[in-house]
């Protein structure tokens, strides 16, 4: 139960990172870039597999 926390913690704060990048960004590249790798980690943090 701990680990399943700590896990969804882990990945909501990369999420928050991926997040706050994406929104500093002024390039649309690096925008388009986030956006794909933030997919997977808002996924698994809305256990949406």
């Amino acid at each position: 139960m701990i680990i399943t926390i700590l896990y969804y913690l882990l990945t909501g704060y990369i999420s928050f990172l991926i997040i706050r990048n994406l929104l500093k960004s002024k390039k649309w590249e690096e925008e388009i870039l986030y956006i794909i790798i933030l997919m997977p980690f808002l996924l698994r943090f809305f256990r949406l597999k």
